[in-house]
């Protein structure tokens, strides 16, 4: 009797009253099994999603909450044939490693086998055209029976096994026809050892049980690859946190237990446990998952960090902002759990093909053992014929022709900054001739620059940002953050809409508004020079400073635009900003088509406008005004930054603070698309070329086996080739 499992433990919440479970289901071996088991499982009331993860066997579940025992669906898939547990990520990777290991075992039992076996059936060949004696003949055969049937009915397990769960279950999956071809190739091979025939099949039969061994181990060692292709998130994440429980006390407690609020420690050589901001302390730290940057930079007072960040140097006190289950590093792994069990149009279309495999093969192989006894042929070779058919129909090709190719884009697409949050994302941003732009936060960066930091003294820079720390304006917090100020002067007030002020050494001190400032003239003259700047100014007794803060665009932001038109993709910039800022940023990256001071209406208007003209667009942008025209675009990303509504909506995320991650996802989604038909197109052709020649008896059973094992590793071959990352 199965002992009782508390799910208390492993049910999330997925928002909107909605329960969320991950469970690990053994005996997933194709598109068949994902689509019987979400079909299965759809028409239970309340239950809103089922999807099947075939890279990791992994059933992710949701439904209204308190409408269901999650023990249900455990029953429900006994039912049917699988055995199901809560899915954790370790135990899962333990478990397939020890499957790995056991069909490794039995593919090395069954092609020991196989060759003494040869060996026994080459004198038989060569003895069945000269003199050899029947009764040598025979002994031969029950030799060779004395080797296969054990070696069978150890190394064929698997398929048995998964075969007769399926039967039990009234049901049927692709290991049955295989056991049935199986079975009936050593049944034949003992009656016609029996009946003193010349003709025995025991050497087909282990070489059959050989290469579908061989097939499963390569088709389970390409997914446990392509699974690292999306990054393992699970080792960056620290499963303990360092927490001041009083001013000058620590206790290391469970990362969950971490509230935000709560100041943590980080030491050189820890890994961040949660998101927050540096309150003491400096560091060079590792943040390449969330930036893009592979080298190290420098976290100071006020700077932010994520859960998963490497500490190199310094101790860090972080105030958490977000804590286990809500850190950035939680929201990558989601997304790229959401990417993995969505499903594209391919995808459901070679499901839909791969349901019909099992009435339609079976069919199949009895209508050719009986047309061939109808045409006169004996019984014998009807069965070993329909034997062929029933092999070399699997539908393996079919099934992981595009799970693989969408499992391994998506993490060459993780690897390039990209994480989808659609299932048909790749197809539609593989499909797009025209790119939209937002500007302020999409073409440059979030965080405000100060321009002109390098013409003011260093001292000066210091103290005003100690007093930029006092104020809550975003180009104060600019000035702070380049000024690296940790400690705020004290006995400030702030003057809403004006700016801050106090005493320092018995001088008054200001940072705010040019006239709040006194100096308005220097602001002129920075507004003239660079138009799109704000301006924050600074006095100190008698000495006035002016910091031109802007928006600075990212990086590669040029080098991007240039690399989507070569391929042919037209760009422009849709953007709510002022005109001057709008038209500088253009003339900067070489668009000749903007528009400025645009509403979330007129972006829509814009849009409609395009796909009028037969244009599918790429939206990016990242703003809550941004959100309608993202979901009305033929596909949208946004960055990181970007809010919640814009990422809800988007189909694609990207990370750090270059804009390469764009034209990346463009490249990889034409070439996985490109592979997506390209295994299509081999699984089809194949089928349509081998099972004519199965039906015609010009394939023997050892041959299909050979041929559907080849076509399944070929379609995998051909889709690891998405996993080349972009480098812009």
């Amino acid at each position: 009797m199965q002992a009782e499992i508390d799910f208390s433990h492993y049910l999330k919440s997925a928002g909107g009253g909605l329960i969320h479970l991950d469970l690990a289901v053994e005996g997933i071996n194709c598109a068949g099994c994902m689509a019987k088991i979400e079909r299965n499982l759809s028409t239970i009331p309340d239950v809103t999603s089922a999807r099947v993860n075939l890279t990791d066997s992994r059933l992710a579940l949701e439904w209204k909450a308190g409408a269901l025992d999650p023990a249900l669906f455990v029953n429900r898939l006994a039912e049917l044939g699988y055995k199901a547990y809560p899915f954790q990520r370790d135990d899962a990777e333990t478990l397939e490693a020890q499957r790995a290991q056991g069909l490794l075992r039995r593919l090395g039992v069954a092609a020991f086998a196989a060759m003494n076996v040869m060996m026994l059936s080459i004198p038989v060949w060569s003895g069945n055209v000269s003199d050899m004696l029947p009764e040598q003949r025979d002994f031969f055969h029950w030799l060779s029976a004395l080797i296969v049937l054990p070696a069978v009915a150890y190394s064929a397990q698997p398929f048995f096994t998964s075969a007769l769960s399926a039967l039990r279950a009234r049901g049927v999956n692709m290991d049955v026809p295989i056991s049935i071809g199986i079975v009936l190739a050593l049944a034949t091979s003992v009656i016609e050892t029996i009946n003193h025939a010349e003709h025995a099949y025991f050497d087909a039969a282990i070489m059959l049980v050989a290469f579908l061994l061989a097939g499963r181990y390569l088709d389970q060692n390409m997914r446990r690859r392509t699974r690292a292709f999306a990054g393992n998130l699970a080792a960056l994440k620290a499963e303990t946190a360092t927490k001041f429980i009083s001013p000058t006390e620590i206790s290391t407690v469970p990362a969950a237990a971490i509230r935000p609020g709560d100041i943590v420690l980080l030491r050189p050589g820890e890994r961040g446990a949660v998101d927050g901001n540096v309150i003491e302390g400096r560091s060079e730290v590792d943040q390449s998952l969330i930036t893009g940057e592979t080298l190290p930079s420098m976290v100071a007072p006020g700077s932010a960090v994520f859960a998963g960040t490497l500490i190199r140097s310094g101790t860090l006190r972080v105030r958490a902002s977000a804590a286990s289950g809500g850190t950035l590093l939680d929201e990558i792994s989601r997304l790229l759990d959401r990417a993995l069990q969505a499903r594209s149009r391919y995808l459901r279309l070679a499901e839909r093909a791969s349901r019909l495999y099992a009435p339609v093969v079976h069919a199949t192989a009895l209508l050719t053992m009986l047309g061939w006894l109808a045409y006169g042929a004996s019984f014998h070779d009807s069965i070993v014929t329909a034997i062929a058919v029933l092999i070399i129909t699997c539908p393996c090709a079919l099934g992981l022709a595009i799970p693989t190719v969408q499992t391994v884009a998506s993490g060459a697409l993780f690897g390039s900054g990209v994480l989808l949050n659609a299932g048909d994302a790749i197809e539609r941003i593989a499909e797009i001739d025209r790119v939209i732009f937002d500007k302020t936060g999409t073409l440059t960066l979030p965080e405000l620059d100060v321009a002109n930091l390098a013409e003011i003294p260093e001292d000066v820079v210091r103290l005003a940002g100690r007093l930029a720390l006092s104020s809550r304006h975003p180009v104060a917090a600019a000035v702070a953050r380049h000024a690296g100020a940790a400690a705020p002067l004290p006995d400030i007030q702030e003057e809403p809409g004006q700016g801050v002020h106090g005493l320092h050494d018995g001088r008054p001190i200001r940072l705010g508004r040019p006239s709040f400032c006194g100096a308005g003239e220097l602001a002129n003259e920075i507004l003239c020079n660079d138009p799109e700047a704000s301006v924050v100014a600074f006095s100190y007794g008698e000495s006035r400073y002016a910091f031109a803060v802007r928006q600075r665009l990212r990086p590669d932001a040029a080098e991007v635009v240039a690399g989507l038109v070569r391929m042919g993709i037209a760009v422009e910039i849709v953007s709510g900003d002022r005109e001057p800022a709008v038209q500088l940023a253009a003339k900067m990256l070489g668009v000749h088509e903007w528009r400025a001071g645009v509403s979330p209406v007129d972006k829509i208007s814009r849009i409609e406008q395009l796909v009028g003209q037969g244009c599918r667009v790429l939206m990016v942008g990242d703003g809550l005004n941004d959100a309608p025209a993202l979901a009305a675009a033929h596909a949208s990303m946004s960055p990181v930054t970007a809010t919640h509504m814009s990422q809800a909506v988007a189909d694609a995320v990207f990370l750090g603070d270059r804009l390469a991650p764009v034209l990346a996802a463009v490249k990889v989604s034409r070439r996985a698309l490109r592979l997506m038909r390209q295994n299509l197109s081999l699984a089809v052709v194949y089928n349509v070329l081998a099972v004519p020649i199965a039906i015609a008896g010009l394939v023997t059973p050892l041959i299909a086996a050979a041929a559907m094992s080849g076509s399944s590793v070929i379609v995998m071959l051909n889709a690891l080739r998405a996993r080349a990352r972009e480098v812009v």
